[in-house]
């Protein structure tokens, strides 16, 4: 074998063993992760659990980067900067939101903006995969001004003209909310 194919196979047989690695990670992810759901099918967050959804998305998981992540899995529905500040007051306000950008850096959490001037933020379902098909409508209502997702409503299908290239949908129902419509009647 020449030196040529020899530098060729090392570093094939290096990435294939990287694959694996990977792969191993993201088994080990799946094997936790279905042993800690309850029995209402909710995952039970736990410091292990973090760490290990962070290290498979290539994050190294520190005290803070756990803790946000924490704060932000516990929530039920979109969040803002301002709510995982007021959540985690002892943390540095400029850490926090450099732990939001790369978390949504690293497809942990996407963005909406819903008008409100204030950027939301949605855990992304496929922890490092938010892609196409997780996307989904939004509502912002304009009583409460708060964002919820519709999960069950995926973003309409659009062609785009030739040449044009779709980077991010940003669907956004505006109105009434359920809670706030049965106050109002």
């Amino acid at each position: 074998m020449n030196e040529k194919n020899s530098s060729f196979h090392s570093l094939l047989y290096r990435d294939i063993s990287n694959l694996l690695v990977n792969c191993n990670l993201v088994a080990q992810t799946v094997r936790y992760l279905c042993s800690k759901i309850n029995e209402k099918g909710i995952v039970m967050m736990d410091t292990e659990h973090v760490v290990l959804v962070l290290e498979a998305v290539g994050i190294r998981p520190t005290a803070t980067r756990i803790l946000v992540y924490k704060s932000i899995a516990d929530l039920k529905d979109t969040f803002s900067l301002a709510d995982i500040e007021e959540q985690l007051d002892s943390v540095d306000k400029s850490t926090v939101f450099r732990t939001l950008v790369l978390f949504q850096s690293h497809h942990l959490i996407h963005s909406i903006d819903d008008g409100s001037g204030s950027i939301k933020y949605c855990l992304c379902k496929n922890k490092g995969e938010c892609n196409e098909e997780e996307g989904h409508c939004h509502f912002y209502c304009t009583q409460c001004r708060k964002t919820f997702c519709l999960d069950e409503l995926p973003t309409p299908n659009i062609s785009l003209p030739q040449g044009f290239e779709m980077q991010q949908i940003n669907y956004i129902v505006k109105g009434i909310c359920a809670s706030c419509a049965k106050r109002k009647h």
